[in-house]
């Protein structure tokens, strides 16, 4: 797992690492990131206002806040950890990865400050994965719940909040989505393309030094994949050496 050695520094400042888990966690909060647009309605259009490559790339990169905060708390460390790769690696080609699927019984309960919450950010995931593959219109209001969750878990809000402000917009400036609200097409036979979107790479979200480029997220985004274990990772189809 090269990819995720190193805790970023963005997510060190947050304090989220060995941090107590002290929070409440109860059905009021568990229906607050199961079904949060209605109560979202700026966080939904900043969303909408990115592509789909990109709503994968943050998607990654929200998990991974989710990830570093419960290390050393949970035994499900792999199993996100290769989730995260599986998702950058669908930004190159998702044609090459496997559905994340997760408690597709609904066996596993939401209950518990480690484990429900868990099971929210990998539920929202899945749904996120979902969407992507079928290239619906409406991917990106399924972020909001994960967003919420990231924030919720962190110490200091303030630090991923400045984080999540200076990301959203860098994406809606160099990911930009091809339609608005207003146009979407919700009926289940419309597909859109994201095909021919430009890549995204995890240095964009959490590399202060990495100057944006095209070229540049091409070559960091090749440098992450060519580093995942593929015969280890039960998500991916192919090995990278095969595309």
């Amino acid at each position: 797992m090269k990819n995720l050695q190193n805790t970023p520094p963005i997510i060190v400042q947050s304090k989220s690492i060995g941090h107590p888990i002290n929070y409440k966690w109860n059905k009021k909060k568990i229906d607050q990131f199961l079904d949060p647009s209605e109560e979202n309605e700026d966080l939904e259009n900043a969303l909408l206002q990115i592509n789909h490559k990109a709503s994968v790339g943050l998607t990654a990169a929200l998990l991974e806040w989710v990830y570093w905060r419960y290390t050393g708390y949970t035994k499900m460390n792999s199993d996100i950890q290769k989730r995260i790769e599986a998702l950058w690696f669908s930004v190159d080609n998702r044609e090459n990865t496997k559905p994340l699927l997760f408690d597709a019984g609904f066996d596993i309960s939401a209950s518990g400050h480690v484990s429900g919450r868990l099971w929210i950010a990998l539920m929202n995931v899945r749904m996120i994965d979902v969407m992507y593959r079928k290239g619906s219109y409406l991917l990106q209001g399924e972020l909001i719940g994960l967003v919420l969750l990231a924030r919720n878990i962190t110490p200091k809000k303030s630090t991923f909040d400045k984080w999540f402000s200076r990301k959203i917009t860098a994406l809606q400036q160099e990911y930009p989505s091809q339609y608005t609200k207003d146009n979407i097409d919700v009926t289940d036979e419309a597909i859109y393309d994201s095909s021919n979107e430009p890549v995204i790479c995890r240095d964009f979200f959490f590399n202060p030094e990495f100057e944006y480029t095209k070229e540049a997220s091409e070559n960091a985004l090749e440098d992450f994949v060519e580093n995942i274990d593929y015969k280890t990772n039960p998500f991916l189809g192919l090995s990278r050496k095969a595309l």
